[in-house]
């Protein structure tokens, strides 16, 4: 009788894996969205679960794609699946799914052999689970934590070779999820399993299919029509819930990331962070979204910051109403700083946050308009740029049954006005006109260091030198920031003028906003300033004469 051959877990299978769980999520997205009542009932699990694996599956790619002969070792192959995820996690359960990439890749990893066998799987799923559950602040059962702990379980008690224990793994993490509307009342009320232990199950099914090569059946488990629910059931929170969901990656030590911990968790709830070796991914849902990002910014360099305004009538946690339906409208803009993430968040919009040399993919822009989830939402890249890839994403959005509108603003300052006269009981394209309009009739600079020699519009310019941009163009070379700074708005100012926006990077000097109000004042009469802090924006200033 042949002897079966034993299964291990090598470089070439977790590619696979990455691969055969993109697709399978591409697949169930629509289903596990549809699924998803808690923490928050915004219909966008399957959506972060698939963009977690997609940049954690590029990673991987990007590794083999290093190689002309041969291929990584399964060390390198799992560390850049792990730094995939964590760089590219999305919303709760993408982030918890990083974190149970991450303490999985600690184990195998642990002896750089070629390949890992069951027995050393077995003990990287129970590390998997122990370590997504020291990431959430305060565990629930019911959820992913739930599912993976039992597929940890189950595959403790598996003997064998790598199929042998994944497939324990798989069947312990099924039946733990059928039970979840049983541990957790508002999944029993609403007649669903849990959208992140779904997604998990999803990803279980495609590494036992890597490691056997033989394809897992797909099920549904959208309804669980007939379960009962335990009287003891727990609900975990009241109606309602912060208003913004706030996600960014983070550079810093372990300490300061211990006293971030107890820092958000006192400002909301939903508080996950994961990651390690100096970098995190930090997620929380809370009231006050600035005061989520100073922490980050005391704590280390948070970046890649995105910020998500929850729109009226979602449901947190325990919320006896049903799934919200859409929002009518809405806008999503892409802004260059956490100042001004913060600003446009608290006037309703999502942001996503693009960072000097990192802007957004399509795929990022598109998922932000999904999360917005409203029938009819306003795109504002604010940078010229990002028109195609703005494009892509709108195209992809509407395809989907939501009507996009793309503003082509160029700059975040042309945001500010176009966001400053956005009116969402007007009809959609009278809205939509005069958010334009206002866009258009903001003229734009911004004031930046030349980083090296070269020829401009202006003239050549040295590094170091200070630049002044105008609607795109550089039009000043100068010595300093206020000088340069003062020339530009005096242009800006020849052609008329009735308000002045200044947006100040952090690297600026204190002194600039101040020097240039008083120009205003002393030189415009009939004009007004506003001065907002930018952050980490890139340019030292914007400014936006309207």
């Amino acid at each position: 009788m042949a002897q079966v051959p034993q299964t291990f877990l090598d470089a070439l299978a977790v590619r696979t894996w990455c691969g055969l769980a993109l697709r399978s999520l591409g697949r169930a997205r629509e289903e596990i969205d549809a699924i998803n009542v808690y923490p928050v009932a915004d219909g966008d699990t399957g959506t972060n679960l698939y963009l977690t694996v997609e940049s954690a599956t590029a990673a991987v790619e990007a590794v083999f794609a290093g190689y002309e002969q041969g291929g990584p070792s399964l060390a390198d192959a799992l560390r850049a699946m792990a730094h995939g995820a964590l760089i590219g996690a999305r919303g709760n359960s993408g982030t918890i799914l990083a974190q149970l990439l991450r303490g999985m890749t600690q184990v195998l990893t642990a002896g750089d052999a070629s390949h890992v066998d069951g027995t050393v799987l077995r003990l990287a799923l129970r590390r998997a689970a122990d370590a997504a559950r020291e990431a959430v602040a305060h565990p629930v059962e019911g959820t992913v934590l739930t599912v993976a702990s039992a597929a940890a379980d189950a595959a403790e008690g598996a003997e064998g070779d790598c199929g042998t224990v994944v497939l324990a793994a798989y069947e312990g993490a099924r039946a733990a999820l059928a039970a979840t509307p049983r541990q957790l009342a508002v999944l029993g009320r609403a007649g669903v399993v849990d959208a992140g232990g779904r997604g998990l199950v999803t990803v279980l099914a495609a590494l036992l299919e890597a490691v056997t090569g033989e394809a897992v059946p797909e099920e549904t488990y959208a309804g669980v029509a007939g379960a009962e629910i335990c009287p003891e059931a727990p609900e975990h929170a009241g109606e309602g819930g912060p208003a913004y969901e706030v996600i960014y990656l983070l550079e810093a030590d372990d300490a300061a990331v211990a006293r971030l911990r107890e820092r958000l968790d006192a400002l909301g709830d939903s508080l996950v962070v994961v990651g390690g070796d100096g970098l995190w991914n930090v997620h929380v849902h809370v009231d006050d979204a600035g005061a989520a990002v100073e922490a980050g910014v005391e704590a280390g360099r948070p970046y890649r910051i995105r910020i998500t305004h929850f729109a009226v009538g979602d449901v947190h946690t325990g919320g006896e109403r049903p799934p919200r339906e859409p929002a009518q409208r809405a806008v999503v803009a892409v802004v260059p700083g956490e100042g001004l993430a913060g600003l446009y968040a608290e006037a309703g919009a999502t942001t996503v946050l693009a960072r000097p040399g990192e802007p957004p993919a399509s795929g990022e822009l598109a998922q932000a308009l999904r999360r917005a989830h409203a029938r009819e939402v306003v795109l504002l890249p604010n940078d010229a740029d990002l028109r195609h890839t703005a494009a892509a994403a709108a195209e992809q959005v509407r395809a989907e049954g939501v009507r996009v509108a793309l503003i082509p603003t160029r700059s975040a300052v042309q945001g500010i006005a176009a966001l400053a006269v956005h009116e969402p009981e007007r009809r959609f394209d009278e809205d939509v006109v005069q958010m334009t309009s206002a866009a258009g009739a903001t003229r734009y600079a911004e004031v930046l260091v030349a980083e090296r020699q070269s020829w401009t519009t202006a003239g050549i310019c040295q590094a170091g030198d200070v630049l002044g941009l105008i609607d795109g163009d550089v039009a000043v070379i100068g010595p300093d920031l206020t000088g340069t700074a003062e020339t530009v708005l005096d242009r800006m100012l020849q052609a008329g003028g009735e308000l002045v926006t200044l947006v100040v990077g952090d690297d600026a000097p204190e002194e600039v906003a101040d020097r240039l109000e008083a120009r205003v004042r002393e030189s415009y009469l009939a004009v007004d300033t506003v001065v907002y802090q930018g952050g980490r924006q890139g340019a030292l200033l914007l400014i936006g004469v309207e």
